[in-house]
């Protein structure tokens, strides 16, 4: 087995030992201090804890049998990169510096060479400050009397920075132990909170927060003193010849460690390497409403993903793509191995009607699959709801939530029945659809208030009723929009099936009346999300009480008759349940293979058709595998109800229960008489006797005993 010795003073350090580990590459990590040791708790990993002289790492070196030594050690480590480079070169092991890139394009602070020319410097200037250098150098600053008591220092909460803390003679509130990385915000809160008017640092890229820093010290009004680093060719001191001619590399990352790894070791290793991936809700968009989480993580990322109007505002250094479909983002990734740290932007909160989701199902099936390996965390964000609920002074815990934005619903539904609805809608255009609706639903008396954009300078909030729709909606921005629908008029929700026969409009075309219609739809089991067949809908009675029952349930009304396809229309409009039930003009089954597999079926008058009906429908049954190595699976199964009147459709039900694969099978026939006015008599007038048959029908591979 390989073996590489890792000398880990960085989090790149860390990072490169464990994606080693990953790669069942063996790999020893020396540490200096015991607050490293903590952090390297890898249990793969054989970490040695202490300072080591050169002769001691080559001893190491030499008893490991290791075939490569990484130095990736801080840039500001200058000795221990000398001993760790000579020692691999005298027992002959090539040798790669991981030097983290100090580079910077900020300006505008004051640079020395050292750590002493610093001190003696700010004697001279007034205002407590801040070091953010580590615990090592402490010594240059607090033996200057002149500023020890306006030292506050920033260490690792370990025991042995605490002890120089100590030993320096800076104690309690003077010390600020923290383990970073540090994110501007978090910089600026400890600048302002400490009244800091200078702060040290050392001038130490990207990866050691030094942008960060910067950015905190310019909003809190924050003089800055950079340490530069040292001028590294490997390392600072001379290299000899014989040294030169001996494998040793530079790199700048640990992508591009891994990457000369590779080659040395002739081993798979970036392939292993798994990605953290974050999908984050940001609120409205602006930062000043993004949790503290949620900003953390886009300022941590390599790599950031969203809407190109989402990235525009968004904290943090890393490379932004405009993507936001999970196929887009994961063959970026898959191109783009150097990126480990990856977020996704989604607008609003991550858990309501957003991609974070589905985004999330793709990762894990790439992971699986092992066409991407990743972690994947959903972080929460602010909600439009509860933005807007929070301007116009409501709760929302009370009321509906819905969509609109690329989705079908039953709005109409919703408010007819709730006081308090929330929707997103997917455009301006879709204001005055809802209004057209709402009043084909004699549905007046309703009040709509709206955002538009909120958080950001061209916010828009505004509120309307619906005859004030004409004069007040005029000229708006497009755009996604957040609205509440409030309904004082709204009516009590009845949870059972029963509407009055009057209720529907009828002309000649037969209709499943009221007593039947309640036992049949009974008999159906509707279920959340049911999509349900109304096979010969005539009036659409079913239809409409199917629908009624559940915003969630989706109808298809297929009727024969062009009249009667029509009244199913016509009734379904007047009860505002157009949303829900698509009417199709044909004879059963002719149509279903457009349709989705349905997981109700009503069959109410079939035309002769009742076996051809069970079969296309048992067809539908079978589903399509994602992946091509699997093969076709069947559904569990629907549920179906039929009605009959005649003795040969019910001789025919007879004989089909008896040769499709079924299970559940009741039959029941039932007969109503309702009481008819004869002069001051009531006399009971009987209906046709009707056959409710109702079963569940399986696929050919699932035929079990009739039960």
């Amino acid at each position: 087995m390989k073996k590489v010795l890792v000398f880990a003073g960085t989090t790149e350090g860390r990072e490169l030992a464990e994606l080693l580990a990953d790669s069942n590459i063996k790999c020893s990590v020396c540490v200096a201090t015991d607050y490293a040791l903590e952090l390297m708790d890898d249990k793969r990993l054989d970490v040695h804890c202490g300072r080591l002289t050169e002769e001691e790492m080559e001893v190491l070196m030499r008893d490991g049998s290791f075939d490569v030594v990484v130095d990736a050690t801080h840039p500001y480590a200058q000795i221990v990169s000398q001993n760790v480079r000579q020692a691999a070169y005298k027992e002959s092991i090539p040798f790669i510096r991981l030097r983290r890139s100090t580079e910077s394009a900020e300006e505008g602070f004051v640079s020395f060479k050292t750590h002493e020319e610093c001190s003696a410097w700010l004697s001279f200037q007034t205002g407590n400050i801040l070091l953010t250098t580590g615990s090592k150098d402490l010594g240059s600053y607090a033996k200057n009397e002149a500023i020890k008591n306006r030292l506050f220092v920033r260490v690792l909460p370990g025991e042995e920075s605490i002890r120089l803390c100590t030993a320096n003679g800076i104690t309690g509130r003077q010390i600020i132990a923290m383990q970073g990385p540090f994110s501007a915000q978090m910089n600026e809160c400890i600048l302002r909170e400490y009244s800091i008017d200078w702060m040290v640092t050392k001038i130490s890229g990207h990866a050691g927060g030094f942008e960060e820093k910067i950015e905190a010290a310019k909003k809190a009004g924050v003089g800055i003193c950079a340490i530069l680093p040292p001028a590294e060719n490997v390392c600072q001191t001379e290299i000899s010849d014989a040294e030169k001619k001996s494998p040793m590399y530079i790199c700048e990352n640990v992508y591009d460690t891994a990457k000369k790894l590779e080659s040395l070791l002739k081993e798979d290793i970036l392939s292993k390497r798994s990605r953290k991936i974050i999908l984050s809700g940001i609120g409205m968009g602006s930062t000043d409403g993004m949790t503290r989480e949620a900003y953390r993580a886009f300022e941590e990322a390599e790599v950031i993903f969203g809407a190109e109007r989402m990235l525009e505002n968004l904290p943090g250094k890393g490379v932004k793509v405009p993507y936001y479909r999970a196929d887009d983002i994961i063959s970026y990734l898959i191109e783009h191995p150097q990126y480990t740290k990856a977020a996704a932007a989604f607008s609003g909160d991550s858990g309501f009607y957003s991609g974070a989701q589905s985004m999330k199902k793709a990762l894990d099936e790439a992971n699986e699959k092992g066409t991407l390996k990743s972690e994947t965390t959903i972080l929460p964000g602010i909600s439009s709801v509860s933005a807007l609920a929070a301007h116009f002074g409501v709760s929302w815990n009370d009321a509906v939530l819905a969509s609109i934005h690329g989705r079908r619903t039953n709005v109409v539904n919703l408010v007819r029945k709730n006081p308090k609805v929330f929707l997103l809608l997917s455009g301006k255009n879709d204001f005055e659809m809802l209004v057209n609706k709402f009043r084909e639903a004699r549905i007046n008396n309703v009040k709509i208030s709206a955002g538009y954009r909120i958080s950001y300078p061209d916010e828009k909030l505004f509120t309307f009723y619906l005859d004030e729709f004409e004069t007040k909606l005029f000229d708006l921005p497009e755009g996604v929009y957040t609205c509440l629908i409030e309904n004082e008029d709204c009516e009590e929700q009845i949870l059972t099936p029963g509407m009055d026969d009057e209720i529907f409009s009828r002309t000649k075309v037969p209709m499943t009346k009221n007593e039947v219609r309640v036992l049949s739809i009974s008999r159906l089991e509707l279920t959340k999300n049911a999509v349900v067949y109304d096979v010969g809908s005539g009036t659409g009675s079913v239809s409409a009480e199917c629908a009624r029952l559940s915003p969630d349930i989706f109808v298809f009304a297929i009727e024969q008759k062009e009249e009667a396809a029509n009244l199913t229309k016509e009734n379904a409009a007047r009860l505002g349940l157009l949303d829900q039930i698509v009417v199709i003009n044909k004879k059963a089954p002719e149509g279903f293979e457009e349709l989705p597999t349905p997981t109700h079926v009503f069959i109410g008058g079939s035309s002769g058709a009742l076996s051809d009906i069970l079969s296309a429908i048992q067809k539908k049954l079978i589903v399509k595998e994602n992946t091509k190595e699997k093969t076709d699976k069947a559904s569990k199964g629907v549920r179906v109800v039929i009605n009959a009147v005649s003795l040969e459709t019910i001789a025919q039900i007879t004989k089909l229960i008896q040769t499709y694969p079924v299970k559940h099978v009741q039959l029941t026939q039932i007969q109503a008489s309702r009481a008819h006015k004869l002069g001051s008599y009531n006399l009971m007038q009987a209906q046709n006797p009707v056959l409710i048959a109702s079963f569940d029908l399986l696929p050919d591979d699932k035929i079990e005993a009739n039960e």
